[in-house]
């Protein structure tokens, strides 16, 4: 039994293809199919089940990938603390934030880090919250910054701001008149909101009580959703309709002054909690503390209540 088996295994489980699974090991298809065929036949089960049309784990085999994730990660560990020594800043470290929080997060993380620990390259990456997840479990990803609540086993969190809401509508919307916007009001069928899968959306449908009302007006809000707040701002620039943006999004944006029109929504005022969250057995905390400590300082909303990490 050898890494190199191992990582083939967890590859093709994730990619169940043998094909795509070769390709991400950078090896032939026949050399990655004989390697875990070598490794079927040394543990004397099958891990997988092959059909022409598809790979599935065996129900053994969910376990045996499983422990193989773990044994991969431990030595990937073993590597990185060989080539920085003790020093847990000179390895690269790969992080991952929702759709949301990365593109108004990230231009102002990456110099901080760069300032802070100049030998520690940042690979970065934007996706849904289940999708970071998966990733994250298996070790694609050291750490990624989503809002709470998060859960997962094995997993800390630590929060590290609070995110207002607040209301977007087009120059010459009667609610500009308003100095501020009640939630009661968002029940409006122009309400842009963002598409299925994306956790602000549920936020917002959350801090609205009215947009969670059964019958036919449950779906007004849905008639025009998009897959990223900028295209949601271009939408409200023309015209189409209003729309709840974070705070850390509000001013980011070219528009010249008069096109839209910034609220902020009556109190209680809602608000998210972005978090950072990472496996208790990453071997470098210390990559973990620098990182939150840098986007707390270069972050625009209000620090979070501080505490000790969580177990998610």
């Amino acid at each position: 039994m050898t890494l190199t088996e191992l990582r083939y295994i967890v590859t093709l489980a994730q990619e169940q293809h043998f094909g795509r699974a070769a390709e991400r090991c950078h090896v032939s298809q026949p050399t990655l199919s004989v390697g875990v065929k070598k490794l079927e036949d040394e543990l004397g089960v099958l891990i997988f089940e092959r059909s022409k049309s598809a790979v599935r784990l065996t129900p053994v085999g969910e376990g045996i990938v499983t422990q193989a994730q773990k044994v991969l990660e431990q030595a990937q560990g073993i590597r990185e603390m060989a080539q920085a020594g003790k020093n847990q800043l000179a390895a690269p470290l790969k992080v991952g934030a929702i759709y949301t929080v990365g593109p108004y997060l990230f231009p102002h993380l990456i110099p901080q880090l760069h300032r802070v620990a100049p030998q520690m390259p940042l690979y970065i990456e934007e996706n849904f919250t289940h999708v970071l997840r998966d990733k994250l479990r298996t070790g694609e990803l050291d750490a990624i910054i989503i809002a709470l609540p998060f859960a997962e086993a094995d997993v800390l969190t630590k929060p590290l701001y609070d995110e207002p809401f607040y209301v977007l509508l087009p120059s010459g919307h009667p609610w500009t008149a308003r100095e501020s916007i009640d939630s009661e009001m968002l029940n409006d069928k122009s309400l842009l909101l963002l598409g299925e899968g994306h956790c602000f959306r549920d936020q917002v449908l959350e801090a609205c009580p009215s947009l969670r009302k059964g019958g036919e007006d449950s779906a007004k809000h849905t008639t025009v959703e998009s897959s990223s707040l900028e295209t949601i701002r271009h939408m409200v620039a023309s015209g189409l309709g209003v729309s709840i943006l974070p705070f850390s999004a509000v001013d980011s944006h070219h528009y010249a002054p008069g096109v839209i029109e910034i609220r902020p929504l009556t109190p209680p005022v809602p608000f998210r909690t972005v978090a950072i969250a990472w496996r208790a057995s990453f071997p470098r905390p210390r990559a973990i503390e620098v990182l939150a400590d840098s986007i707390r300082l270069c972050s625009v909303a209000h620090p979070a209540t501080q505490g000790e990490p969580q177990p998610a």
